[in-house]
């Protein structure tokens, strides 16, 4: 079955069935596995919790992290309304779009959880005046419209899966600081446990789609490689300079912009891993603020790949990321089986 025609409407002639005990590419299995696994809904966080701690801030911390939320409610709604949809039509097998299809899903559930916090801190006017902010936002919108181009861009398969990693495990990032910084001084704790289960799922998704990424990149002459190296190098300083901007948007009032742009630079290093692509910022995890650090990893939470997800979203044994699982053939033998 020609999967581009049956995805475009062009197909004609007997549909096939999916068949997961015929599975060619065991990382959709197991990436499969993983995000079922990993299943939640912001409804089950008692976001409540966290009002004393909220009544406490001033006005430009609460102006801060409502419109950081903004913002990250802004990119989930383009991963899930787009994202998603656009990698799916350079699919290779059912599975993959199976797991594309999961995927989708837990990107509506990202920019909904938004929605939940914001109607638990913020006032109704509060929250009109946000979406304004972020549907109206220069660089906010700068950098959405970047991504949702190339998404639309069926010329270009392996640019949309670049977008794509970039925007999970790097644009997201100047707004994930903020709830991992008050997690870090045990505020807001039960905003950041939503925004680590976010970023749980968005460290899978990452991997994945780099994964994808690299067994076709993998399969280009040394001349296309290049050719395509060339351009996610430019088009992420590209995104990086926007980045900035935004970022002093965001934390010059708080006091916070060069901590962020530690944060972001080492997360688009990550980005370019997921790629199989070497780092192209001198920052590592030593310095971004170890407060950011520590709210990310801590003993009932964790946002890496191989985490357990259990009663009460309370995980399992984990097995830390390390630089050798962003390259494809380590991650693909030591994890082929989940």
């Amino acid at each position: 079955m020609d999967l581009n025609k049956v995805l475009t409407g062009k197909w004609e002639g007997n549909y096939d069935a999916i068949n997961w005990n015929e599975v060619s590419d065991e990382i959709d299995k197991a990436t499969w596995h993983k995000l079922t696994e990993q299943f939640w809904l912001d409804t089950r966080v008692p976001v409540s919790n966290d009002l004393k701690d909220w009544r406490e801030l001033d006005d430009d911390h609460k102006w801060l992290v409502g419109h950081v939320f903004g913002g990250l409610t802004l990119l989930d709604t383009l991963q899930s309304q787009d994202g998603m949809a656009a990698l799916r039509l350079n699919a290779k097998t059912q599975h993959e779009i199976a797991v594309l299809n999961n995927i989708q899903f837990m990107e509506s559930v990202h920019a909904k959880s938004y929605s939940t916090i914001f109607s638990t801190l913020n006032t109704p006017k509060e929250i009109t005046e946000i979406f304004a902010w972020s549907d109206s936002e220069e660089f906010l919108q700068n950098k959405t419209k970047r991504i949702y181009t190339l998404y639309h861009d069926d010329e270009s398969p392996l640019k949309k899966k670049i977008s794509s990693v970039f925007l999970e495990t790097f644009l997201f990032y100047s707004g994930f600081f903020t709830p991992l910084w008050y997690l870090g001084h045990n505020k807001l704790t039960n905003v950041a446990e939503i925004i680590k289960l976010i970023i749980r799922d968005e460290s899978v998704h990452g991997t994945y789609i780099g994964y994808k990424f690299q067994t076709e990149f993998n399969q280009l002459s040394d001349n296309e490689q290049q050719e395509l190296k060339d351009w996610m190098y430019s088009f992420l300083y590209d995104l990086y300079e926007n980045e900035e901007k935004y970022t002093h948007l965001l934390y010059d009032e708080v006091g916070w912009t060069d901590k962020v742009l530690t944060f972001i630079r080492y997360n688009a290093n990550k980005a370019l891993m997921n790629l199989g692509q070497d780092p192209m910022f001198p920052d590592t995890a030593e310095d971004v603020n170890p407060v950011v650090m520590n709210g990310i990893s801590t003993s009932t939470v964790n946002h890496d790949f191989f985490s357990e997800v259990g009663n009460g979203y309370r995980l399992g044994n984990v097995e830390a990321m390390s630089d050798e699982d962003y390259k494809i053939d380590s991650w693909e033998n030591k994890h082929k089986q989940d």
